[in-house]
């Protein structure tokens, strides 16, 4: 009964904080069609996403905010069309931040290769005439790096116990509800952004394979390998951006070592494709992974545009920021049109500040 009680109050915390969120976007969006804040839209929207596919019923889904469906997809472009946007790719947005244009635009990414991005967005997107980039790690291309993430969800999802140590000793962690497997989650994650990125990676791997559980071929199996990404590059539409060697947070690197992150993806791409990517996105994206010294050497790497995960819409002071500029997520638990169009009106992230 007590564990019941748990997974029902964990389940009710987190269908509280997403309708919260939810209820914002509403307010946002009627704001926005009331013509209020219109200054928040500034001149456009970098949008990001992951997982472009048909629903998938899993038996844990830590990830799902990661995924959207091609349906909505597809309905996001529609909504962005019928309030005016013009679509461009990411390397244009230098030239559109310093036209006189007003006509607001948004340009599509795509972070780490999934194969799904060819076989579920593209079609979309070339319904559409939409330009769209998609950030790779080389690592992930070449199976050398696993999907940690995708991983532990796998993991979690098949075990009732396991054990692990956090830094102070083997713990044993009971996950034998939903909602504990839900914290190991935060937890694991927490501990790969608070410790050495490879080795927290690297013992999660380990354990992992003790319990079956192959990371390299969850990689293969999610991810374009690198004749898949030459096939894909060579559509008009696509463009490919680097996303570092390894999909480490460059923020918590030395400036030595993710300046050859940054590098050396783009060197792989080059390789791959005959031109050295213009664009890079930095893994993880947020405030504690990436600062203000990894936008000077994604600059003085000569990459013209940089994008975070930082959320907000492209005001015109980022002119001179172009390799630190924010992105909005398309969020696997918001999928509604509406939700597109508040977020595009820069509304909720002015009334967060």
């Amino acid at each position: 009964m007590g564990n019941t009680k748990a997974k029902l109050l964990a389940l009710w915390r987190r269908d509280i904080r997403r309708k919260a969120v939810a209820g914002g976007l509403d307010m946002a969006a009627a704001l926005a069609r009331a013509g209020l804040m219109a200054n928040a839209r500034g001149r456009g929207a970098l949008f990001t996403l992951h997982h472009v596919r048909p629903k998938q019923v899993q038996r844990l889904e830590p990830n799902a905010h990661l995924e959207v469906t091609p349906e909505f997809l597809d309905a996001a472009i529609e909504r962005l069309k019928s309030e005016g946007y013009d679509f461009i790719p990411l390397s244009d947005v230098p030239k559109r931040m310093a036209s006189p244009s007003r006509q607001p635009f948004a340009a599509f990414t795509l972070d780490d290769g999934y194969r799904n991005n060819q076989q579920y967005a593209l079609p979309v997107f070339a319904r559409h005439d939409v330009p769209f980039t998609v950030f790779i790690a080389p690592g992930f291309a070449e199976r050398t790096h696993s999907l940690w993430w995708e991983t532990l969800a796998i993991l979690l999802a098949q075990e009732k116990e396991i054990v692990f140590d956090f830094g102070h000793g083997l713990e044993m962690m009971d996950l034998t509800s939903e909602a504990r497997k839900f914290d190991a989650f935060d937890r694991f994650a927490g501990h790969v952004r608070s410790h050495d990125e490879t080795r927290a990676v690297a013992a999660i791997d380990a354990l992992s394979r003790e319990r079956g559980i192959d990371p390299l071929k969850i990689t293969a199996d999610l991810t374009m390998d690198r004749q898949e990404l030459a096939l894909f590059a060579a559509h008009p539409l696509v463009s490919l951006g680097a996303h570092t060697m390894s999909h480490r947070a460059v923020g918590r690197l030395s400036a030595e070592a993710a300046a050859a992150e940054m590098k050396q993806s783009a060197e792989w791409l080059e390789d791959l494709t005959g031109q050295r990517p213009r664009t890079i996105a930095y893994p993880y994206g947020d405030r504690a992974s990436v600062t203000e010294r990894d936008y000077q050497i994604a600059l003085k790497l000569g990459f013209k545009v940089a994008v975070t995960t930082q959320p907000g819409t492209l005001a015109d002071r980022l002119v001179d920021r172009l390799t630190g500029l924010p992105r909005i997520s398309l969020n696997g638990f918001y999928q509604q049109p509406r939700y597109v169009s508040a977020l595009a009106s820069g509304i909720p992230f002015a009334m967060s500040r």
